[in-house]
């Protein structure tokens, strides 16, 4: 690897990454993205709601990484985390509640408590991300397995 392509990585430890932004409080959620932004993510969302989440999951194509608060408008962010962590997506957590509120499975997993630390926070999910491939050797959603497997899809069916 050449000096300039890893000066550019360490300036931008992101750059080719899509990251998940699930979070209800608008500002905090802008300025979430604008950290992952300043590191080279691209980012998917954010969202504010579980059903968005849902279908970020579903049709909002590959996923590199998350950012996920644990209680979006009362209801609870774990069904998103098990399908995240299912297909070996990296997250962490923000919250205003202690890790009290952070389900057994989860209690492994980063957990930044509000107000957060944005940058510290944004590098914390660069470093998760670093040792993981790109999104096009991630697992797939079953759906675009099987369009793949169909005659007429990409696959060699």
């Amino acid at each position: 690897m050449s000096v300039s392509s890893t000066s550019s990585r360490q300036r931008a430890p992101l750059m080719g990454r899509r990251i998940l932004v699930v979070e209800d409080e608008y500002f905090l959620a802008d300025d979430i993205g604008n950290a992952l932004r300043k590191l080279g993510a691209e980012i998917a969302g954010p969202v504010g709601h579980i059903e968005d989440a849902v279908e970020m999951l579903h049709n909002g194509g590959a996923l590199d990484a998350a950012v996920l608060d644990v209680n979006i408008r009362a209801q609870s962010i774990f069904p998103i985390a098990r399908e995240l962590r299912a297909r070996q997506v990296p997250f962490v957590f923000t919250t205003g509640y202690d890790r009290l509120s952070i389900e057994t499975e989860f209690r492994d997993v980063q957990l930044w408590e509000k107000p957060i630390d944005i940058v510290a926070m944004a590098q914390n999910l660069a470093s998760l991300v670093r040792g993981q491939p790109h999104d096009t050797a991630q697992p797939r959603h079953r759906s675009e397995q099987m369009r793949e497997s169909q005659p007429g899809g990409d696959g060699q069916a």
